[in-house]
């Protein structure tokens, strides 16, 4: 039992402070947050840590798990024979305490907070970190008395919650998009500190005799050292393909593949070693006889590999479209390849099957129930999907892969 006093709810703090003051703290974590774990973690990671950690949890109480108990203890009744200054004093006599204590989860704190509808009669109750203790203290009670209490009292709790919800859940949506503005400027601003804005770069230089038969960057292209996804270590900067780059590749495989719908009969026969050294080729002419096929790269060999100065800067697998489950192994393989320096990958999947609307949605539905996919699908083309996967061995070592797919004709 507990023998305080119930003291009036929701009329402590405004809502609309505390909103503010949540705010204010998350953007203050941020601002304080150790340089190379802020640059090291993947934004959207930080992000779902300080919105779920700065969210308000709105109370609900749990009623169906509530209890009751009495004792008896001192009452106050009027006492009309003793007055004072103020008028009929008081005296205690025996009576009767009853409480009903009903747990809840959330912040204990709303119970403090008024909403921005209120009336002139807000509950009473004792509140603790996970229960709201509601008394009925009498001389004489009644069951009906004591019940009809009770269920006013837990009447005007819910009222005034529902009046918090509209506000909290207006907070709760747009603390995600806040708190991801103020890591992205702390990033921009480390990452100006530490001169990486400008970048040190790996040229890809274009050779001169480069074919122009297919659409190709038309640009000297240089790939950017940005910092990585995410590491616990220190924070040092490693080379990984600029997102420039990156779609300049994928737009060449996306050229070519055009060539394949303008030109069905040449293609019909070819198996998947043949088409991709048709993507080798374009690949080469652009990127100085980097890219590679059935290279050796981590756990396994991968179809098509683009090395500059050493460093793996794109992987990709060209695979036949034969069902979600073989899909899934493609992802699997693919992972498995993935060294833990590489984080730009895709799938390039031809179809010869009817219904190729049906492959796509099959493709997003699959991609997107792999265990190891954080996001997406972006979609970037009718037939081109972007996901966000973590590393097998670092989850929180991002990795973007895009699946390319693609109706080629049937020998």
């Amino acid at each position: 039992m507990s023998y305080g006093e119930p003291g009036l709810l929701f009329n402590k703090y405004d809502i609309n402070r505390i909103g503010e003051a949540q705010l204010a703290n998350a953007r203050k974590e941020v601002a304080s947050y150790d340089a190379d774990r802020l640059l090291n973690t993947p934004t959207d990671d930080l992000v779902t840590f300080f919105a779920q950690k700065y969210r308000i949890d709105l109370p609900v109480l749990h009623k169906d798990q509530a209890y009751v108990d009495q004792r008896e203890g001192n009452v106050k009744i009027l006492d009309y024979f003793s007055h004072g200054f103020d008028g009929p004093g008081h005296r205690e006599v025996m009576g009767t305490h009853v409480e009903l204590t009903v747990p809840f989860t959330g912040d204990h704190q709303m119970f403090f907070v008024r909403p921005n509808t209120f009336d002139s009669g807000p509950p009473r109750a004792i509140v603790e970190p996970d229960k709201v203790l509601l008394k009925v203290v009498g001389r004489d009670l009644n069951p009906q008395q004591v019940q009809t209490a009770l269920n006013s009292t837990l009447a005007d709790l819910d009222r005034y919650l529902g009046w918090q919800k509209p506000t909290v859940d207006q907070f709760n949506s747009n603390l995600a998009n806040n708190v991801r503005q103020s890591v992205e400027a702390r990033k921009s601003k480390l990452l100006a500190d530490r001169n990486l804005v400008a970048g040190l770069g790996f040229p890809m230089r274009a050779r001169s005799d480069n074919p122009r038969t297919y659409a190709a960057p038309q640009v000297r292209r240089k790939i950017v050292v940005t910092p990585p996804p995410a590491s616990q270590a220190p924070f040092r900067p490693e080379p990984v393909l600029d997102e420039a780059n990156y779609k300049a590749i994928l737009e060449i495989i996306q050229s070519m593949t055009l060539v394949m719908e303008r030109s069905p009969s040449a293609f019909a026969e070819m198996g998947e070693e043949a088409l991709r050294q048709h993507f080798l080729v374009q690949l080469n002419g652009h990127f100085e006889g980097q890219a590679t096929g059935e290279t050796f790269n981590h756990q396994g060999k991968t179809d098509i590999l683009i090395r500059v100065d050493g460093r793996n800067i794109f992987i990709a697998e060209c695979k036949y479209w034969h069902g979600d489950k073989q899909f899934i192994d493609t992802v699997n393989q693919i992972l498995s390849y993935l060294s833990w320096r590489d984080t730009k990958a895709a799938i390039i999947l031809f179809n010869r099957n009817k219904g190729f609307s049906q492959v796509l949605a099959k493709i997003k539905e699959a991609a997107a129930s792999h265990p190891n996919c954080k996001a997406g699908p972006k979609d970037e083309g009718e037939t081109q999907f972007r996901y966000v996967f973590g590393n097998p061995s670092d989850p929180s070592r991002e990795i973007i892969l895009t699946v390319l797919a693609f109706d080629v004709p049937s020998a």
